[in-house]
């Protein structure tokens, strides 16, 4: 419960912060994943282990919250936790990120935070998913997407914060923004996103019909940088973040905060507002039946 209070403001979570401040400064540690039902557990392990290697720099984040990294409300919590702390610590400059579950980058949203929940809970949970996207998309870090998976909704949303985009090249995996096909319309911020990265008319064209790319697709768009085989993949994110590494920190970081300026300003100054349309239109009868029904479908296809 300290976890959720924490992210309604981020005193709040810097508060938690200090209250851990006794964890291991050299963050090799286990810290803690749109539309995926998961079942709330806290006696399971962490969500995320960090590996960070002092002599390069650079840490690699492995989503670990079975099945498929789904962005709960925990894992969310955890997630910003862990990236502060990378933050802090100012020998760390790059951060990739991937997953350890196999075929899946993360598959996004976690459902269960948004079906039958009280406006409160909603409201918690959509101030955590504001967060995970304020704190990578404007991370001073290099990042870099390991994305080894499938990542839709927000799994795509996560990836395109980073810096760069590596995908494994399976063309059973797919990426993308693909929420209207389940009745929801992203918000703002994520359109932005992703208009920041393949441009106005195909991100038209990719939301309104809720596209989902294969990697040779989402390459030719350039919601993707770089294709590679999938027991390479992290690999070629350390050797493509050693070239990032090799830029005057000072220079990138600005530069890339001029880039990302207007749009992190845009979110901002409109959290709230955010978080309160987020949860009238999430709480709707008729978007409630939507989602029950998608995890009824979920259900059937597991059976």
């Amino acid at each position: 419960m300290a976890l959720r209070a924490a992210l309604r403001s981020r005193s709040g979570l810097s508060a938690l912060l200090s209250q851990r401040s006794s964890c291991s400064s050299d963050i090799r540690m286990c810290v803690s994943p749109l539309l995926v039902p998961q079942q709330r557990n806290y006696s399971t392990p962490p969500k995320i282990r960090v590996e960070f290697d002092q002599s390069t720099g650079v840490a690699v984040m492995h989503m670990q919250s079975p099945p498929v990294n789904s962005l709960s409300l925990d894992f969310l919590t955890e997630l910003c936790i862990s990236v502060e702390k990378l933050e802090m610590d100012k020998s760390c400059r790059g951060l990739i990120i991937t997953s350890a579950q196999p075929k899946v980058f993360s598959a996004g949203l976690d459902i269960t935070e948004m079906y039958g929940k009280s406006p409160e809970h909603c409201g918690a949970f959509w101030r955590s998913v504001q967060e995970m996207w304020l704190k990578l998309y404007g991370s001073n870090m290099v990042t870099v997407a390991a994305i080894n998976g499938s990542s839709p909704a927000g799994g795509c949303l996560m990836a395109m914060t980073c810096d760069y985009r590596i995908m494994a090249d399976n063309p059973r995996y797919n990426i993308g923004l693909n929420e209207t096909q389940l009745g929801i319309v992203a918000p703002f911020w994520f359109m932005d996103t992703m208009k920041n990265t393949v441009g106005q008319r195909t991100t038209e064209m990719a939301l309104q019909l809720g596209l989902l790319y294969k990697p040779a697709d989402a390459l030719k768009i350039g919601l993707v940088d770089q294709l590679e085989p999938e027991d390479q993949v992290i690999a070629a994110a350390t050797q493509t973040i050693s070239r990032w590494l090799a830029i005057p920190d000072h220079a990138r970081q600005i530069t890339k905060s001029m880039m990302r300026k207007k749009t992190i300003d845009k979110l901002t100054s409109n959290r709230e507002s955010d978080i309160q349309y987020f949860v009238n239109f999430i709480t709707k009868d008729s978007i409630q039946k939507s989602l029950g029904g998608y995890m009824e479908m979920l259900k059937k296809r597991r059976a």
